[in-house]
């Protein structure tokens, strides 16, 4: 799979606790977009941060949280991104969803200058 050079990058801020459909919101969101045949999805899990509510969440031991800050990510094509917009519309609830335009340098399933080195042993 090829994703273009300039291409759009999909953040999703969500807590740990968000739920869809009886699973972790940031599992569903995952799942669908392997599923919608995007290129790929990361889940990030954050030690602290609030959102629009101002709740601050953190895992510090004396006030450890259940619902730490999760970041999804996800780039690929920019009109693959946006017909996955309603999709995502749809799952979630609370949060903050942004895009930026991002410049794709690398993007393979294998790291080729490894290969090439393995070869030549």
């Amino acid at each position: 799979m090829q994703i273009p050079t300039e291409s759009t990058l999909l953040r999703i801020f969500i807590g740990e606790s968000d739920r869809h459909e009886g699973q972790p919101l940031y599992e569903a969101i995952v799942l669908k977009v392997r599923e919608t045949g995007l290129a790929g999805a990361t889940v990030l899990r954050s030690p602290m941060g609030f959102g629009a509510a101002s709740r601050l969440r953190t895992a510090k031991i004396l006030r450890l949280s259940g619902d730490l800050p999760i970041i999804v990510e996800i780039v690929d094509d920019e009109a693959k991104i946006n017909a996955f917009l309603p999709i995502l519309d749809t799952m979630m609830g609370g949060g903050l969803v942004t895009l930026e335009k991002v410049r794709v340098i690398h993007y393979r399933h294998e790291n080729g200058a490894t290969k090439k080195k393995d070869a030549a042993s």
